[in-house]
């Protein structure tokens, strides 16, 4: 298909007419007259050979092929935003620009709230906004990247898309610091005998990975959203959970938790920011990525 025979313009009216639903509604949303949306529809209809929009009674309904349109018209959009908004320059004391990250709420915490501080002092009309990732990240990693500035997430989740390493954490176990069954040590067979809570997949897919390289498969009792809920899960119980070791110290602190090593050789967690090709050469997207660079850098050496 030749873009250049494309009117753009059509991919804005589409995501309205796919998200709305409604010719009218639709055009009040983009600016654009009932009869003006009517005929971009038509067009849109004939481009895709399928009515897209199907009235019943009074109202419509997305046919199959719109249905699959609406995320993919949306991302489109988002991307060619992304695009447009690309700057040769960027000056960080004097720009105003928002900036968002998809981050678990362990490199949030961790991370996340370290960058905040540097950004604050070097940068005081930047915006950061960080958000879940979705449990698609994997599936849709192309679509996901390409509508926010970064993703921070350990190595081995996902792949094939440009990233800077940030630092390094290692994995440790925690139970509850009056485990009535556990003493200063934990062995294999403890993990395989106590029950677990988790962090839910497939962001502990490196956990899951190294436990089965072990013939253990864990049985998981509790499974959350948040790592930062672990250790309250593990409080007064018999479970056993794995968390990072920078959130991890801070755990001691907040829940009635013990720290141990794990009694096996736990592949460290290499923890990298990763974003979509097309920001490569966005003047203010790699100021970003070089003061994650110089930030990871200072957790490494504080280490």
């Amino acid at each position: 298909m030749n873009l250049s025979r494309l009117d753009l313009n059509l991919v804005v009216a589409l995501r309205a007419l796919l998200e709305e639903r409604n010719v009218t509604r639709a055009g009040e949303r983009i600016g654009l007259s009932q009869p003006a949306m009517s005929a971009a529809l038509s067009r849109l209809r004939r481009h895709f050979d399928d009515e897209l929009l199907a009235r019943t009674g009074n109202a419509y309904e997305l046919t199959p092929l719109g249905v699959a349109l609406r995320d993919r018209s949306a991302t489109a959009c988002d991307l060619l935003e992304r695009v447009f908004a690309s700057q040769a320059d960027f000056d960080p004391t004097a720009e105003s620009r928002e900036f968002t990250l998809l981050a678990s709420d362990y490199g949030a915490a961790v991370f996340g709230a370290a960058l905040a501080r540097a950004v604050h002092h070097e940068a005081p009309g930047i915006r950061l906004t960080f958000q879940h990732p979705a449990p698609s990240i994997q599936e849709n990693t192309a679509a996901l990247l390409s509508t926010v500035d970064g993703l921070l997430m350990p190595h081995g989740v996902i792949d094939g898309f440009p990233a800077v390493d940030l630092y390094q954490d290692r994995w440790l176990c925690i139970i509850a610091d009056d485990h009535p069954e556990v003493g200063d040590a934990l062995t294999l067979d403890d993990l395989a005998r106590l029950p677990w809570a988790v962090y839910q997949r497939p962001y502990d897919a490196p956990v899951a990975r190294q436990l089965s390289m072990l013939g253990i498969s864990p049985h998981v009792e509790v499974s959350v959203q948040t790592f930062q809920l672990l250790p309250y899960m593990i409080e007064g119980t018999r479970r056993v959970a794995m968390i990072q070791e920078r959130l991890a110290r801070r755990a001691v602190r907040s829940a009635g938790v013990r720290v141990l090593p794990c009694p096996f050789e736990a592949v460290p967690v290499q923890v990298a920011l990763w974003w979509h090709p097309v920001h490569a050469q966005d003047a203010a997207h790699i100021w970003l990525r070089q003061k994650a660079a110089e930030v990871g850098a200072t957790l490494t050496e504080a280490s």
